[in-house]
């Protein structure tokens, strides 16, 4: 067993965490996540861990439940958008022709127009629900992992054992998740956390907005916003989810990192 370096470690201890904080919310809280529980923008005592917001409630408890709100539209984003987008970009290079030339241009598209001003005017138009966030959030990003898919795709399949399996006959089904998706694991392990690290910072600037998540669900970025107004008379309030949002993308980041080189170090090619 090699010994994991200190940075993964940490980003290993952190994203846990996180995930604990967020799966075990209703338990771990110490008050509701929209009661008023004492008086506007308290400091941090025995009672209120962090204080309380700017309609007095706990922000210990926001927090909590901001992580759970958070990590779980970010998480299923990223796996939309890597679902959609490794499927559809295997599936082009392997097939290519007319399909690979239409997929490319339509996501030239969608990749040329700025992804914010993108989300801003459709979200605009739609509900600000948490499924349109994540239906919205994952399409946008899936153009960038079909790119990166795509690219990795094009050169595993022209190596010899994809040849050797669609000379067997094997199916489209297998080249791609059987010949190709076991060889591309490494740049999309690498590319998943810096993908969900995007959805979380993309989903906090959303609510920072007022597009993101709606009250009374927390969320980080909403509530940097709901009391940014403290921050001209010294109240931390609004940089506490901003410190947590820092945190969890650091985190993920050095996790993903160390993954990405353990899969580099242990896989290797291989055929079919």
């Amino acid at each position: 067993m090699r010994r994991i370096p200190l940075g993964a470690l940490l980003g290993l201890f952190f994203t846990a965490l996180f995930l604990i904080a967020a799966v075990f919310a209703p338990l771990i809280a110490p008050h509701p996540m929209s009661s008023i529980v004492g008086d506007v923008w308290e400091p941090a005592s025995a009672e209120h861990w962090l204080g309380t917001d700017n309609l007095g409630r706990d922000l210990l408890s926001r927090m909590i439940y901001g992580a759970r709100t958070t990590i779980f539209i970010a998480a299923m984003a990223t796996a939309l958008s890597f679902s959609l987008g490794a499927i559809l970009g295997f599936t082009a290079a392997v097939v290519g022709g007319w399909f690979d030339t239409i997929m490319s241009r339509f996501v030239d598209l969608l990749m040329s127009i700025p992804t914010l001003i993108f989300g801003l005017v459709v979200l605009s138009v739609l509900p600000s629900t948490i499924l349109t966030l994540i239906l919205v959030m994952g399409i946008l990003d899936s153009t960038r992992v079909y790119r990166l898919s795509r690219a990795v795709a094009v050169d595993i399949n022209v190596m010899d054992f994809v040849e050797a399996a669609k000379l067997r006959g094997e199916g489209m089904g297998w080249i791609i998740f059987r010949e190709i998706l076991p060889n591309a694991l490494s740049p999309l392990v690498s590319e998943l956390g810096l993908r969900f690290i995007f959805a979380v910072l993309f989903l906090s600037a959303l609510s920072f907005l007022g597009l993101g998540v709606q009250p009374p669900e927390a969320d980080w970025g909403g509530m940097v916003k709901e009391n940014k107004d403290g921050i001209v008379f010294g109240i931390p309030a609004a940089l506490i989810p901003a410190a947590a949002i820092a945190a969890l993308a650091i985190s993920v980041n050095l996790v993903a990192d160390w993954i990405l080189n353990r899969t580099t170090s242990l896989k290797g090619g291989r055929g079919g």
